[in-house]
C-alpha cells in the first residue's frame, strides 16, 4: 500500500493529512504556526515535525512508507524562497518526492474537478493562482493585496469602505447608511469620532467588519452596493490577469471561489462573473468549501506519480478525519 502526505502550513496552524492510494484518510495531525514569515524556517521545521509526527502515529506507519508529499505554504510568494523551504522540509525528516506550492493553490487543486484552472481567494485577504491542464504552466498575481493594488478580500473592502465614509463626512460623497451602521457597531459618538478613532487607532476597523457592508448593501444603500460591486469587479480583474497568463480565454475551465467573502453569494459573484466573461465566456465559477490539506494530499499524489481519479477525489473530499 502506498501512502501520501499533505501539509497545509499557515500563520495560525499547520495541518498534516496522510491518505492511502485510494484516497482514504489514515492519519491527521496539527502543529503550530509554520509560516516562515512569522516563525522563521526553524519554526516551520518544528511545526511540520509536530503535525506529521501526529499523523504518522495515527496512521500507524513510518516516514519511509510515504510515496509522495505535497506542501501548501503560506508565505511562499517567490521562487527564490523554495531552496530554504525545501531545506526546512528535509530537516523535518521528509525524504519522499515533494511538491511545494503557495497555499492558495491548494484550493485550486482540491476545489476543481481535475485540479487545474483558476482559484480566486477572498477571505481576510485575497489571492489568485492558476495552472494549465498539463500542469506545466502557472499563473498568479502577487498576493500582496493593497500594497500591489490587488483586491478584494475583507481587508481591502474595509479599507475602501473607510475611504468612502471619509468622503461622506467631507461631503465628497453623499450620506450613506454605512455611517450609522459602523457608528453603531463600534459604539462611536458620531461619524467624526469614528473616523478620528480609525485614523488614530482607537477603533480597530478591519476585515471582520466586511459583513456590515454586505448587510447595508442588501438593505438598498447605493454606496454600499457600489462597494460590493467594486469588490466583485476587482476579483474578476485578478482572475482575468491569470486567465491571460495561461491563455484560457477560449478554454472551458473552472474557477474555484474560495474564502468567506464568497458566502455572501451573487451580490459579490455576479459582477465578478461579468468581468471574467468579458474575456473568458467559457469559464465556470464554482463556490467551494474545500479543506486546504486535501489539496496538499493531492499534490503529494502528483509528486508520487499516482494517477488521480474521480474516485480518489471523492474519497478525499468526504473524509471525516479532518476536523479542524
Amino acid at each position: 500500500m502506498n501512502y501520501f502526505l499533505g501539509v497545509d502550513i499557515g500563520a495560525t496552524k499547520t495541518a498534516a493529512l496522510i491518505c492511502d492510494e485510494q484516497g482514504q484518510a489514515c492519519g491527521y495531525g496539527i502543529g503550530g504556526s509554520g509560516n516562515p514569515e512569522n516563525v522563521g524556517y526553524e519554526g516551520m521545521q518544528k511545526a511540520i515535525q509536530q503535525a506529521v509526527t501526529q499523523a504518522l502515529q495515527e496512521a500507524n506507519i513510518q516516514m519511509d512508507q510515504l510515496s509522495g508529499a505535497g506542501f501548501g505554504i503560506g508565505g511562499f510568494d517567490w521562487n527564490s524562497l523554495e531552496e530554504d523551504m525545501r531545506c526546512a522540509i528535509e530537516k523535518a525528516g521528509i525524504t519522499c518526492p515533494v511538491s511545494l506550492v503557495n497555499d492558495a493553490v491548494l484550493g485550486l487543486v482540491a476545489g476543481t474537478s481535475e485540479g487545474w484552472g483558476v482559484a480566486v481567494v477572498s477571505g481576510t485577504g485575497c489571492n489568485c493562482r492558476g495552472r494549465d491542464k498539463e500542469l506545466k504552466r502557472e499563473g498568479r498575481v502577487t498576493g500582496f493585496g493593497i500594497l500591489m493594488g490587488e483586491s478584494a478580500g475583507g481587508t481591502e473592502l474595509i479599507y475602501r469602505t473607510m475611504q468612502y465614509l471619509g468622503y461622506s463626512w467631507t461631503k465628497r460623497l453623499p450620506p450613506t447608511a454605512l455611517s450609522d451602521a459602523f457608528i453603531s457597531h463600534y459604539s462611536a459618538k458620531n461619524l467624526e469620532d469614528l473616523i478620528e478613532g480609525y485614523t488614530t487607532g482607537k477603533y480597530n476597523i478591519a476585515a471582520e467588519a466586511a459583513p456590515i457592508v454586505f448587510q447595508v448593501a442588501a438593505e438598498g444603500d447605493k454606496v454600499a452596493q457600489s462597494l460590493v460591486h467594486w469588490a466583485g469587479t476587482e476579483l474578476g480583474e485578478m482572475a482575468n490577469a491569470v486567465i491571460r497568463q495561461l491563455d484560457f480565454q477560449d478554454v472551458e475551465f473552472e474557477i474555484a471561489l474560495i474564502g468567506s467573502m464568497f458566502k455572501t453569494g451573487e451580490a459579490l459573484i455576479a459582477p465578478m462573473r461579468l468581468k471574467i466573461y468579458e474575456i473568458a465566456p467559457k469559464a465556470k465559477l464554482i463556490p467551494v468549501e474545500v479543506k486546504p490539506v486535501v489539496g496538499a494530499v493531492l499534490l503529494g499524489m502528483e509528486a508520487g506519480h499516482l494517477p488521480i481519479t474521480a474516485s480518489i477525489r471523492a474519497a478525499l473530499n468526504s473524509n471525516t478525519k479532518v476536523t479542524q
